[in-house]
């Protein structure tokens, strides 16, 4: 008898307790989505603007717009050189590379300094993480000349081929911190059926490593889809555009701007980015929590 009105008491003390906490609940709520609402603003205006005639885009610059120009999307996909599905699947091609060079060899750059033993390997480590400090600025002349050399301008490979060579620390860092954290005995048990490093690496690392991979190609995907100041530098001719570099031909440096048709393009252009994110948002947020980046 004792022990049920004790349970009573302490449901009660519990319905309590929430009964007084809701109205803070709500408070914080609303001002989260109040805050996401203000974030999202400048997304909702660009998806707005998408519809109206240009000539009224920043003359009323409110969300809902008194005139529909629905025809800016059909303008802006036929009024560059090529039209915008060019654009896309050079964008595509560069992403693609890029996300397959970075899994394989950041992946296998960072079992190397998750597992083996090497002579200088702390020192390596160390100069690998410096490089995430130094600017992309610094090193794109020395890389212009090199590519120049080999007569890569005006092609994908200087935008793809560095991705081979784990060039991007954030990553092998990132896969670092995941593989470290997966217990040795699986090695000690791979070996002893006789797997060599590179059937440990293939069969045991990469299944568990899920999420890191995940999150990068998320990552990678993103940077390089929207990346423009490389692109600009490697890519001057305008059948070898990208998305970004097709939406700067919209801009008009006498002013004439077709700003309509460039928010549909930037619309379109978002399309790709938001689908691989919201497809791989679990991974990622896996892939953050469980390598020690929180």
């Amino acid at each position: 008898m004792a022990t049920t009105d004790l349970t009573a008491q302490i449901a009660a003390r519990r319905k309590e307790r929430q009964r007084r906490s809701r109205p803070r609940r709500i408070l914080i709520h609303l001002g989260l989505i109040s805050f996401g609402l203000v974030m999202l603003y400048p997304l909702l205006w660009m998806l707005a603007s998408s519809f109206k005639p240009t000539e009224v885009i920043f003359r009323e610059p409110g969300l809902l717009p008194s005139a529909l120009a629905p025809g800016n999307y059909v303008e802006g996909w036929n009024a560059l050189r090529n039209p915008f599905h060019h654009y896309i699947i050079n964008s595509t091609i560069v992403v693609a590379g890029s996300v397959v060079g970075n899994l394989l060899a950041c992946s296998m750059a960072a079992y190397a300094f998750a597992r083996l033993t090497f002579f200088g390997k702390r020192t390596f480590f160390a100069i690998m993480l410096g490089s995430i400090m130094l600017p992309i600025h610094v090193v794109i002349v020395p890389q212009y000349i090199l590519f120049s050399s080999l007569d890569w301008i005006n092609t994908f490979y200087p935008l793809i081929v560095p991705k081979f060579l784990a060039v991007d620390a954030f990553f092998i860092f990132l896969m670092v911190q995941f593989i470290r954290g997966l217990p040795r005995e699986l090695d000690d048990s791979a070996r002893i059926d006789g797997c060599g490093h590179f059937r440990i690496y293939w069969k045991i690392i990469m299944p568990l490593c899920t999420p890191a991979l995940a999150t990068t190609a998320i990552f990678t995907f993103i940077w390089t889809w929207n990346d423009f100041f490389s692109q600009l530098v490697f890519l001057t001719d305008p059948d070898m555009a990208t998305v970004p570099l097709a939406l700067r031909q919209f801009v008009d440096s006498q002013g004439q701007t077709s700003w309509g048709p460039l928010f549909a393009m930037s619309v379109i252009a978002l399309g790709p980015v938001f689908g691989f994110f919201l497809a791989g948002q679990r991974y990622l947020v896996r892939g953050i929590a469980t390598t020690g980046i929180k």
